[in-house]
């Protein structure tokens, strides 16, 4: 540690004998150290610790209205449990029942009346050294957590991406818009945190949700883009993409892209049972997938298709009610409800 660092360290000294706060100051002048602070009031300690700053307090054991080790949980009080401040409690009491006590309070050290102004000295060194030992330490920790947490913002950002890019690679060949799979996830979201579910889990399900579509990776052109119904035969193929989804996204160690297999799997499950590809009901479907199907459901309607023509907001809302209890979750249908007046969910129709 620079000696010339140590000498800008403040040093506060309490005692209530100006004569020993008198000796202190001289020997410590003659040391090199500048910054000297002294009360012989302990009762003005809290308020000095906190404008002055301290690197090392003095504090006498034996004063008037306020001993030592009082002064000491005041001290602490004001600095806090995390900062390491060192105190030298000074005291002409060398009985080892006087330094139990002060030790069990916090105290860091001793100096013993009357002074030894080389052991004064190097006591005080001691204690700065550690101080500022600790003060870089903080400031390397700070240093490393900005530098996790900026890394982990870039993981993050480039998991958020990596969704995106994904979800598009799911619709890339049958969307008009572009924009399908934002916005099922966006309400998606939405609706789950009506559902009730919690924020963190609503957050999850909304990035998980754009990927709900990505096995139609695995679908040929013409039967994905093929106008008008599918023979029972091609339905029977279509249905793959569930399975296809859920195997594009297994084994990965992302939650996020575990729960994105699962309602890749479930999203065309049905409440009742006649859904695919496992024919689920009920609240065996994973909620996620409930929530999803929903969601999807919705914006499949209310857009145009080469196959279709786009539903009005209030024809999508009918046929959801007529579904309630066999296609969709109940729960899941009333949550959409409580949601679908809000000017955002109106607002869905238009590419986000």
């Amino acid at each position: 540690m620079d000696s010339m660092n140590l000498k800008l360290a403040k040093i506060m000294i309490v005692d209530d004998q100006e004569v020993n706060i008198g000796l202190l100051e001289r020997i410590l002048r003659r040391a090199g150290f500048s910054e000297l602070y002294s009360t012989m009031d302990a009762l003005q300690i809290g308020s000095m610790v906190e404008e002055i700053g301290p690197d090392i307090v003095l504090l006498d054991l034996h004063m008037p209205d306020m001993d030592g080790l009082q002064a000491l949980e005041v001290i602490r009080e004001r600095k806090g449990a995390n900062q390491f401040l060192p105190v030298l409690m000074l005291t002409a009491d060398t009985t080892s029942e006087a330094r139990q006590r002060g030790l069990q309070a916090g105290v860091d050290d001793f100096l013993t009346k009357p002074y030894d102004r080389t052991e004064v000295v190097l006591r005080i060194h001691n204690l700065l050294r550690t101080r500022f030992l600790h003060l870089e330490l903080q400031r390397n920790n700070s240093l490393l957590e900005e530098k996790v947490q900026e890394r982990t913002r870039e993981l993050s950002q480039a998991q958020v991406e990596m969704l995106q890019l994904l979800g598009r690679a799911g619709e890339f060949r049958d969307d008009i818009t572009g924009r399908h799979t934002a916005r099922v996830g966006y309400m998606s979201g939405l609706i789950a945190k009506q559902y009730g579910l919690s924020e963190r889990e609503s957050d999850l399900i909304r990035r998980a949700a754009p990927l709900h579509d990505i096995g139609k990776i695995g679908i040929p052109d013409g039967l994905l883009l093929k106008p008008g119904r599918y023979e029972p035969e091609e339905f029977e193929r279509m249905k793959e993409h569930t399975l296809i989804g859920e195997s594009i996204l297994a084994g990965s160690a992302f939650e996020v892209l575990k729960l994105a297999g699962t309602i890749a799997k479930s999203h065309h499950e049905r409440w009742d049972g006649s859904g695919y590809p496992s024919g689920m009901q009920g609240e065996d479907i994973p909620v996620a997938a409930r929530i999803v199907a929903l969601a999807d459901f919705y914006d499949a309607l209310t857009h145009e298709r080469p196959y279709k023509r786009a539903w009005t907001h209030e024809e999508a809302l009918e046929e959801i009610i007529n579904q309630r209890g066999r296609h969709f979750d109940p729960r899941v249908v009333d949550a959409w409800l409580a949601l679908a007046e809000r000017e955002e969910v109106q607002n869905l129709q238009e590419a986000r």
